[in-house]
């Protein structure tokens, strides 16, 4: 496994989950808002182990704000970040993994990009556009054994949403059908299928795992 993030503290973190697991990674830091530096980032990765296989876009910011307010400079950077680097990170996965005749890519959406969000133009115009993005991919990739399919997150318990107010909470999860707020397992639950060899007959697809928030 191979992870990418923004800071070195993540990637610590995720290592050592990775490795109490019995499992194996390497890590390395990116700002994935820097298209160059992220793409020369995944050509490396492949050239050094031969081989791409999987592909899972989970960065995202947010810079909240309410239309009036909302500023241009908010705008682009939540859609840099959290739209064109996934545009560049399956660009450039795409040519080992045809190479390959194999891939699975995973891009984390949100049901704020089913939905909308009021105070979210910004991210959820990015989610939305995340899904168009993949069906994309999907269609021209298909006959290269590649799947790409989004996975779409309700409110799940992270530290993006630990600082919420509890009153929020309340009102938010009598709206979720599961009575209860979501965890980070369930969503890997449902991107280690989608990257799974059982998976080669979805693509295309959204799975919003919200508890049925979005319903």
């Amino acid at each position: 496994m191979v992870g990418i993030a923004r800071s070195q503290s993540a990637l610590d973190e995720l290592a050592n989950d990775v490795r109490a697991t019995g499992g194996s990674i390497e890590t390395h830091v990116c700002d994935v808002g820097d298209g160059a530096a992220l793409a020369s980032l995944i050509e490396k990765v492949a050239e050094t182990h031969g081989r791409l296989d999987i592909l899972v876009n989970n960065a995202g910011i947010t810079k909240d704000g309410l239309l009036l307010r909302m500023s241009d400079e908010d705008f682009d950077d939540v859609l840099r970040v959290n739209l064109r680097s996934v545009f560049i990170a399956c660009r450039t996965a795409a040519r080992p993994m045809m190479r390959g005749k194999f891939g699975r890519i995973v891009n984390v959406g949100s049901v704020s990009g089913i939905t909308g969000n009021a105070g979210q133009a910004n991210y959820s115009a990015a989610k939305a556009g995340l899904t168009g993005l993949t069906k994309t991919i999907a269609k021209e990739l298909g006959s290269k054994g590649i799947t790409a399919n989004v996975v779409a997150p309700g409110f799940i318990e992270t530290d993006m949403t630990a600082n919420l107010a509890a009153m929020i909470k309340e009102q938010v999860l009598p709206q979720i059908p599961a009575r209860r707020i979501g965890q980070a397992e369930d969503i890997a639950e449902a991107v280690s299928y989608m990257s799974s060899d059982g998976s080669g007959y979805l693509t295309g697809q959204v799975i919003a795992v919200d508890g049925g928030l979005s319903l």
